[in-house]
């Protein structure tokens, strides 16, 4: 069974529960991919911890880690790009395997563009600053391409305080304009870091924008081929 660290926020969870529904190849309800999900939105706020000194999100999310262990999890996924910034904490001395959403959305972008390509980011600012992705894009050979503050301050941000507030179409309006801003300065494809942005893009045209990584896709889907693989063992 996958436990599912979420709530962070709940839209994104239920948004990547969904994912992993319509993944999966089954023709019945035993085929499914057992899953047990944690939705605690009580988690101290990530952006607060990293960009200003706030309460540290991580002994809850250890507690949710152990219980969802307890509860009987032999595999865990957490649906929150930002909480990836304590995934080493999380990782150490864990007994069972942790897919992490940034190796898996980093391997996805590397399969979609060529050698060398940029490949934008689209975040908040604190998994921005804790430069989540970049370490590994560059690991795949390939450049990040940030957004500059203005991107940020009038388009990102506001439009995953909109998914979180259920104002979705105009978070729709303002990512496609993120994505079209960075495809303009040349990104070949570009990274949704926040679970919150793919929903954004899902009440919108999205025909005219370059390859976008939908991060709680990609990790949705490494969840479910590691649990296939897994199951044939």
């Amino acid at each position: 069974m996958i436990g599912v660290l979420g709530g962070m926020g709940p839209l994104a969870t239920a948004d990547f529960f969904r994912k992993v529904i319509t993944l999966t190849d089954a023709r019945r309800d035993e085929d499914h991919v057992p899953l047990l999900v944690q939705s605690d939105p009580r988690i101290p706020p990530r952006p607060a911890a990293i960009l200003h000194g706030g309460e540290s999100p991580l002994p809850a999310l250890l507690a949710g880690r152990d219980r969802l262990i307890g509860a009987g999890a032999t595999m865990l996924a957490m649906p929150c790009n930002t909480a990836h910034h304590w995934y080493a904490q999380l990782v150490s001395g864990c007994p069972v395997p942790f897919i992490s959403i940034v190796e898996a959305s980093c391997d996805a972008a590397a399969g979609r563009v060529p050698a060398g390509a940029a490949v934008g980011l689209l975040a908040t600012r604190a998994t921005l600053a804790a430069r989540l992705y970049e370490p590994a894009l560059r690991a795949r050979g390939l450049r990040p391409m940030l957004p500059d503050d203005a991107l940020l301050d009038t388009f990102v941000l506001p439009a995953i305080e909109d998914v979180k507030a259920g104002r979705l179409d105009a978070a729709a309006r303002q990512v496609r304009h993120a994505v079209a801003a960075l495809s303009q300065r040349g990104a070949q494809a570009v990274v949704l870091a926040c679970t919150e942005l793919p929903i954004a893009l899902q009440h919108g045209d999205t025909a005219t924008l370059p390859a976008c990584v939908d991060t709680t896709l990609e990790l949705a889907r490494a969840c479910v081929h590691q649990w296939q693989a897994a199951s044939r063992r």
